[in-house]
């Protein structure tokens, strides 16, 4: 008996805030969409869990690029394919993820069209804050057997700046002491995995003692809170205890910016790589002659290609790697708190949205 589908799929759209509202926050609301007729190579999924990233806390505060109102919200979803223009593919039924960007196959440099994200922009023109999503076909993959909907919608976005900042520009190995800052956060929790993975000595910080702590309980070898002033001594410090007094970083994988490179300076070794994929710390780096005498290497990281995210998932799946999740929220009627989670930054690992299917007669709602 065919599957009967929906008609409409309820999804959480961003709407522009009210010009009095300082500073800038716009609204999200609870709609009912039509669900478009399938073209070619296109299929229909039904999605299960959705992740937040900060560009998308990152949009209601109007700071992000390419706005676009009246769109949905979400770049990280997993559910199973329930349609396809093809009636034989082999799609069907399957569990998969979405490709959280467009305009990035495989060059390995950088985008070899305009770069986007999904959701809450005006160029991808699908979310995944949505109870169905319509996608290109060559646009999902299939979710490793060993994760849930919840762990792999934690993965996509995160997991693909991580693999790219930490095996493509870094080149972790066996055995590379590599220093990770500011753990807690989705793409960090996912680089000390992956670089667990591959058998590196992996350092951490954060301004957070728990944090620390959670993270050496995954593997990390110690720690350092950032909030103290003598935090590079004390990684130092760590580097001495564990590998002798010649141990030093290979690689520092960074969201921070800012004097990153005077602070590592000194205990990264000769040739050492600096990967920077972020910068909460200041939009400025300083690079000067000493670190151009140590051979010593600053490196922007943004993101990643499809092709990288399918290298990325293949190794996800040997390792038998889960993403770690802080919060399962239940519903989009919880998609507020979502974002109050996301602007508290006190989360340890990503927050999802498990989605429901029982359809509100009472929606649209605002949160």
């Amino acid at each position: 008996m065919p599957l009967k589908l929906p008609r409409v799929s309820r999804a959480v759209l961003l709407k522009r805030s009210p010009p009095e509202r300082k500073p800038v926050y716009h609204d999200i609301v609870i709609e009912e969409r039509p669900i478009p007729a399938l073209k070619q190579g296109e299929v229909l999924v039904k999605i299960g869990a959705a992740a937040y990233n900060h560009r998308d806390l990152w949009i209601r505060k109007g700071q992000y690029p390419g706005i676009a109102f009246d769109t949905v919200l979400g770049a990280d979803g997993a559910g199973t394919v329930v349609a396809s223009a093809d009636n034989n593919d082999s799609l069907l039924n399957k569990r998969v993820f979405l490709v959280p960007s467009r305009g990035w196959e495989k060059d390995p440099d950088g985008p070899e069209t305009k770069f986007a994200s999904l959701g809450g922009g005006n160029i991808v023109p699908i979310g995944t804050f949505s109870q169905y999503v319509k996608v290109e076909r060559d646009q999902i993959i299939e979710t490793p057997d060993h994760l849930d909907d919840v762990h792999i919608a934690a993965w996509p976005l995160g997991g693909v700046t991580a693999w790219r900042a930490s095996v493509v520009n870094a080149n972790v190995k066996k055995g590379d002491n590599v220093f990770i800052t500011g753990i807690g956060g989705g793409v960090a929790l996912q680089a000390l995995q992956i670089c667990l993975a591959l058998g590196a000595n992996v350092y951490v910080s954060s301004g957070n003692e728990e944090k620390i702590q959670k993270a050496v309980a995954l593997g990390a070898k110690g720690g350092v809170n950032y909030k103290q002033g003598d935090w590079p001594t004390a990684l130092e410090e760590l580097l001495i205890k564990n590998g002798g007094k010649e141990a030093r970083l290979s690689a520092v994988i960074d969201s921070g910016g800012g004097e990153i490179m005077a602070q590592v300076g000194k205990i990264l070794k000769h040739g050492g790589k600096v990967v920077v994929y972020g910068m909460t710390a200041s939009p400025k780096i300083s690079f000067t002659m000493r670190e151009v005498l140590k051979n010593q290497r600053l490196l922007g990281s943004s993101m990643g290609s499809h092709q990288d995210l399918i290298d990325a998932t293949k190794f996800l799946a040997e390792h038998k790697i889960e993403p770690v999740v802080s919060h399962v929220l239940d519903g989009f009627e919880a998609a507020d708190e979502g974002f109050n989670l996301v602007q508290r930054g006190d989360h340890f690992g990503k927050i999802v949205i498990k989605v429901h299917h029982d359809q509100d007669p009472n929606s649209p709602s605002k949160l």
